[in-house]
């Protein structure tokens, strides 16, 4: 008896748990519905952050994957003088750092000023292609609060157009339920905002570390040129053996 009984109100308990879930995403599904046409604007919003978080942190991933070794290798082979294989080497490896000191290669034989402002050059538009998409990013984190603010309002506006209509037969619920209406817009619109911001910090803050790591490169490789260790005498013959 005492079993039967004791399953019987675990039947009940789990009944109910499920029934609450259920509300609960109902519930949580009308409230977006009940947010208007500016809800699908800031689920458009949400849609393109992810898409451009994704992808920027894929591009930034790759290009910070860089062999430790890949600055002593190029040196190494510029010392040996196998330009045509230090330039191999670089196109052979799709990075930012490659791309630059490819560069600087390329221009062997002409003063270090000129070598230096052509490698720079390559680091800028590697940078500008790493921040390709942040921007958007900043847009929304800082527009997605804005579209909630303003859906608030039109919802308040809304409300007391409504208590205007009414004249005497005024209902508290025709304030409540608009004022309940237009919060959504703004808990929808932080919460897209919030997500944008995050991650728009984290990809900063990855291409920060390239940066770093693309111009301790290019500090390694000025220096090297520099101290004359990669500079053949002029007029001497490429012995490398391709």
């Amino acid at each position: 008896m005492l079993l039967t009984t004791i399953l019987q109100a675990s039947d009940e308990l789990a009944t109910t748990v499920n029934e609450v879930a259920s509300d609960a995403s109902f519930s949580l599904l009308g409230l977006a519905s009940k947010g208007g046409w500016l809800m699908i604007v800031l689920a458009i919003l949400s849609i393109v952050a992810i898409y451009v978080f994704a992808e920027r942190l894929y591009a930034i991933n790759h290009a910070a994957k860089v062999d430790k070794n890949f600055t002593k290798d190029i040196t190494d082979y510029l010392q040996d003088g196998k330009k045509k294989s230090a330039l191999a080497l670089c196109k052979k490896s799709d990075t930012p750092i490659a791309r630059m000191l490819e560069k600087g290669i390329e221009r062997m034989g002409r003063p270090l000023h000129d070598i230096q402002a052509a490698v720079e050059n390559v680091g800028n538009l590697e940078v500008a292609r790493l921040e390709k998409g942040l921007p958007i990013l900043a847009s929304i984190a800082g527009g997605a609060p804005m579209i909630g603010f303003l859906g608030t309002v039109m919802g308040m506006v809304q409300a007391f157009f409504n208590m205007s209509r009414a004249g005497n037969n005024i209902d508290i619920t025709l304030l409540s339920g608009g004022i309940y209406t237009a919060m959504i817009t703004t808990v929808g619109g932080l919460i897209v905002g919030i997500i944008a911001y995050f991650c728009y910090n984290l990809l900063t803050s990855r291409v920060s570390d390239v940066v770093y790591k693309m111009e301790n490169s290019t500090i390694e490789f000025m220096d090297a040129l520099e101290s004359g260790a990669m500079i053949r005498p002029a007029g001497s013959l490429d012995l490398e053996v391709e």
